[in-house]
């Protein structure tokens, strides 16, 4: 997925755009602001890597966490639908999950959770599991997995 076609797209489609970051640490962001007016859609990025950062930034509530965990659908539709609160974007995606090295039984390495939130729409959310492809590459593919998922949101806003 391109980060330059989708800042294209949500230029042709005057949409701004806002991340809320965990196991990428800004990467999200970074992809999107290394095009070139990006500034036109680029609202604002949230890195809330832990979980105070979470319920203090963006409102993710303590008991969320602690009943779901902060990988989970549940904190990643927080941590969207929180991004589109404390911003002017029309469109959001927060990640959050475990790059590794490690994982458990119950959360194994690789498993990210996304969550797509659109202004005055629904939120939606969906846990991938890319398996243990080492730190770097599980970070990489969530980058591009997060901008395909701006890409359908804006497409479908049009």
């Amino acid at each position: 997925m391109s980060a330059e076609a989708l800042i294209d797209v949500a230029r042709r489609l005057n949409l701004r755009i806002a991340t809320a970051e965990s196991c990428t640490g800004g990467m999200v962001s970074a992809a999107l602001t290394d095009i070139p007016g990006s500034s036109a859609v680029f609202d604002r990025g949230f890195v809330t890597y832990s979980n105070s950062a979470k319920t203090d930034m963006l409102g993710v509530p303590a008991e969320v966490i602690s009943t779901h965990g902060a990988v989970s659908e549940e904190v990643a539709r927080a941590m969207a639908e929180g991004t589109i609160a404390r911003s002017v974007a029309d469109l959001a995606v927060s990640v959050t999950g475990i790059a590794g090295p490690g994982g458990s039984e119950h959360k194994p390495e690789g498993r990210v959770c996304f969550g797509i939130a659109r202004r005055g729409g629904q939120t939606q959310t969906e846990t991938v599991d890319f398996g243990a492809l080492g730190r770097e590459n599980v970070r990489r593919v969530t980058v591009n997995h997060a901008l395909m998922l701006l890409m359908e949101a804006a497409l479908h806003s049009a």
